[in-house]
């Protein structure tokens, strides 16, 4: 059995150890590890993982639910309340902070839980060679020892030694900051090379842009120089509007909660009230007044949003994302897969003189079965119309390939917009060139005409244009073949392509591929549109046939704005252009960030669907990144929702299920934030005005807890059509106003609330603690049933949860104060007349609430904007 990798003594800079010994040292070869020791190693590192952090991973997210200030406040309140000999009280107080921290954490951890499941649904893979052939594998199961494929598009997932490469090149902008792609080579360097000048190393946290090779996976995980550095920063993702209005909200709260704690306080302490009493009075109302329970509340909506988004084939990779999902108003996509089948088929080709050509088709299928890159539907068209050859007086695939063999290749890049296969067949070597029919034009000087002569490309130049621009307008993609002989060889020396070698080719034809929308692909996008969310379309082909596709699928706006066009745009203008069009073609990689961030600063959220290693960037700049479950690991890494299914329909259900998850979010800001600010209000005015304390402090304590009961189950909650029709963001002024409005109404019936209990049903203070803490809560429960709606009360039905919620809060607080809890915390059970007039009291505070709603919602000042 070979040695673990785990007992050696690996040199920390592999970079400057040769080949031969690295791979003795981790006791690997040729073939790679066995599935056997690989499996045995993975269970080594995840046990040695495991005993390290997973046995007490519940224990950080649960002591984190009592770290806030205002709870370690009064868990030093009940201490001192223990040392005034007051038990009971702190008892009261420190049962209430442990069951609302054990709730929060229960519902926190049931989140994260389920995020996990979901989370393990979206495949990232990797390609190894193990017991001596090639196998994809995930990338976690990745241990050292392994020997890695490298290919395009693929995230490099360990730090790893460069053992084979051609024409490779790695974006490590992640690690290093450097925006250029960097070429790596087969060296050894000194130890002392600094990071970014390794040229023989890749680290976890890069992805190939180009080329291929094999690599030698050395570390993993913490062991890695990206894993240390993030070990040691603790980054976190960039903050979403969403997490900005929350933080900001908090901040509000924290403001208004510390002026009203210190003002009660001194003026309690001035009316020469107990200091202790008076203190833990003015902590219990600052408590009231904050929604505890909204980071728990805030992780179940979204957990549970982002499980009814997986039913509809939607993965959600950060929770946050979600409010961006509904407020999207811009969707940037390709036409590639979501637009069209992504199914291309060979229909037609010509040669440089316009006439049918077989010849054509055989190289461009013999250069597609040969290329190694990433995957792309142009090659699986080309390879999938090989069985219908017969259109072209040509033979099957076997027949075509037959004799032929690979050389050497010149993979695809963003740059150049073309591959070329170095293949040989009997003994005769030739370059086989294909892309886009610019850029294989460029590098040709002159075309094989119908008689198989030789003549001038300006020649024939005129004939092909033609043929280019009307398969464009006719919805095709167009591409071009050229060749170049090679001088025959004898030697079975390998050769080596660069490439200076696509330079003085001659021009074979045109191929033409179409790509057919999908079925009712129009119908969805005009369904998008109506809920508020215009398409974008940004595509790298070129004009002619961007309009065409877009004008089939229902565009409003046809008119197309091409890469040459945007560069000649200043920051300043693009924005205005940006938000005019929707039709961008010819766009190279860079150009799709900019027109992201361009949109954004036009004022639109804007979602990006992307699934090639050109995305990358796009979908960083982007407020939401959506990719799909077949794209390049990169583009999933990037992305912050995956569609199982690259439609533009699952989007749509998704989006629906996005806003309705927003929409609960919001809810619950409302509720808490109304009521709440209403009630502690009430309550400090009403301590400066009455000779006794109008609650105790676990009784407001108490209040708090049992008003949070109903609120924790809006993740539940059914959401209105109008919630659902169009795009909504977090807007604090709005929040502010809602919380005013509200609370002054709140304010106004708890006034009435106390003059009914003391002038008219003359209410000791046992019972007037008592009637006033039935009707705050039995008014918090309902109020809930009045604001989680735009609409009538009686016109839009919540869900069972809620009201389930609602009527035993109320049933449980009507029936407390006859039982000896009741008896501990200080009430005393109401006489028939006190719960009469106080139910009298509700019904007229509902009642106004709703009408006050109408009129809210009537002035135009929309929830989110």
């Amino acid at each position: 059995m070979a040695a673990s990798p785990s007992a050696l003594e690996l040199p920390v800079a592999f970079w400057s150890v040769g080949e031969a010994s690295l791979l003795q040292q981790l006791a690997t070869g040729e073939g790679g590890l066995s599935t056997e020791e690989a499996c045995r190693r993975l269970a080594e590192r995840r046990s040695a993982r495991l005993g390290r952090t997973d046995r007490i991973a519940w224990l950080g997210p649960l002591l984190h639910q009592f770290t806030s200030p205002i709870i370690l406040i009064l868990i030093a309140a009940a201490l001192l309340s223990l040392l005034l000999d007051s038990l009971p009280e702190a008892l009261i107080i420190l049962a209430i902070v442990l069951i609302s921290g054990l709730l929060s954490f229960w519902q926190e951890h049931g989140a994260s839980q389920a995020l996990n499941r979901l989370l393990e649904t979206v495949h990232t893979t990797c390609d190894v060679r193990r017991d001596g052939v090639e196998q994809v594998i995930p990338r976690d199961a990745v241990v050292p020892g392994d020997l890695l494929v490298l290919a395009a598009g693929a995230s490099i997932p360990a730090d790893c030694r460069l053992l084979e490469q051609r024409d490779l090149s790695l974006d490590e902008s992640a690690l290093t900051g450097e925006s250029f792609a960097v070429r790596k080579e087969v060296v050894v360097v000194p130890a002392e090379t600094p990071l970014a000048q390794r040229r023989n190393t890749l680290h976890l946290g890069t992805h190939v842009v180009s080329g291929s090779g094999l690599a030698l996976v050395v570390q993993t995980g913490a062991d890695t120089t990206f894993g240390s550095i993030a070990a040691g920063l603790q980054q976190s993702a960039g903050e979403t509007d969403f997490e900005h209005g929350v933080r900001r909200f908090g901040a509000l709260l924290l403001e208004v909660t510390l002026l009203l704690v210190l003002v009660i306080f001194a003026c309690n302490v001035f009316l020469q009230r107990p200091v202790a009493q008076s203190f833990l009075f003015a902590l219990a109302l600052g408590v009231g007044l904050t929604p505890q329970l909204l980071p728990a509340i805030l992780s179940v909506t979204l957990a549970q949003g982002a499980r009814r988004m997986a039913a509809q084939r939607v993965i959600v990779k950060r929770l946050a994302a979600i409010e961006n999902f509904g407020s999207m108003s811009v969707l940037c996509s390709d036409k590639t897969g979501t637009l069209t089948e992504g199914l291309a088929q060979v229909h037609r080709c010509c040669g440089a003189e316009g006439q049918p050509s077989g010849r054509v088709f055989e190289l461009a299928l013999i250069n597609a079965c040969f290329e190694s890159g990433f995957p792309n539907p142009i090659d699986a068209g080309l390879r999938r119309s090989a069985t219908a050859a017969a259109s072209f007086q040509v033979g099957c695939a076997e027949e075509i390939l037959a004799g032929w063999s690979k050389l050497d290749e010149l993979p695809f890049d963003f740059a150049r917009k073309r591959q070329s296969i170095l293949a040989r067949r009997d003994g005769m070597p030739v370059l086989i060139t294909k892309g886009s029919f610019e850029a294989v034009l460029a590098v040709c000087d002159q075309a094989e005409a119908a008689d198989g002569s030789l003549v001038p490309l300006e020649q024939v130049k005129p004939i092909l244009q033609h043929c280019f621009r009307q398969w464009s307008e006719e919805g095709d993609r167009v591409l071009g073949v050229a060749i170049r002989p090679w001088l025959p060889i004898e030697t079975t020396v390998p050769l080596r392509v660069e490439r200076s070698a696509e330079s003085g080719m001659t021009f074979l034809g045109l191929l033409a591929l179409s790509d057919p929308l999908k079925p009712g692909i129009a119908a969805t996008v005009a369904d998008l549109g109506r809920m508020g969310v215009a398409i974008k379309l940004i595509t790298g082909d070129n004009a002619l046939v961007a309009e065409r596709v877009a004008r089939e699928a229902g565009f409003e706006r046809t008119a197309v704005l091409t890469g040459r066009d945007l560069d000649r745009l200043t920051d300043l203008a693009l924005p205005v252009r940006a938000d005019q069009h929707q039709v961008f073609a010819e766009i190279e990689p860079r150009q799709k960030e900019r027109l992201v961030r361009a949109l954004r600063r036009a004022g639109h959220v804007v979602g990006f669907l992307g699934d090639g290693i050109n995305d990358a960037p796009a979908l960083h700049a982007a407020d939401v990144g959506l990719s799909v479950q077949g794209a390049v690991d990169v583009a999933k890494d990037a992305a912050d929702i995956v569609l199982l299914e690259s439609d533009l329909g699952v989007l749509l259900l998704g989006i629906r299920e996005g806003r309705r998850t927003f929409a609960n979010t919001l809810k619950y800001v409302f509720m808490a934030t109304s009521a709440n600010f209403g009630n502690m209000l009430s309550m400090a005015g009403a301590s400066l005005l009455l000779p006794f304390l109008p609650l105790l402090p676990t009784q407001i304590l108490l209040t708090n807890l049992l008003t949070d009961l109903p609120e924790m189950t809006i993740a539940t909650d059914r959401v209105d059509r109008s919630w659902i029709e169009r795009p909504r963001r977090w807007s604090l002024p709005f929040i502010r106003r809602f919380m005013l409005t509200f609370g002054l109404v709140s304010s106004a019936f708890d006034a009435l609330t106390f003059a009914v209990l003391l002038w008219i049903l003359r209410a000791d203070v046992a019972q007037f603690r008592t009637g006033w803490f039935q009707e705050s809560v039995c008014s918090a429960a309902m109020i809930v049933l009045v604001i989680r709606t735009e609409g009538p009360l009686l016109g839009s039905r919540p869900s069972r949860w809620l009201v389930g919620s609602t009527v035993l809060v109320i049933g449980l607080t009507l029936w407390l104060p006859a039982t000896g809890l009741g008896h501990l915390f200080g009430f005393v059970p109401l006489p028939a007349r006190f719960l009469a007039l106080l139910g009298l009291v509700l019904v007229a505070y509902v009642a106004s609430a709703e009408g006050i709603k109408r009129r809210f919602y009537r002035q135009r000042h929309p929830a989110v904007h």
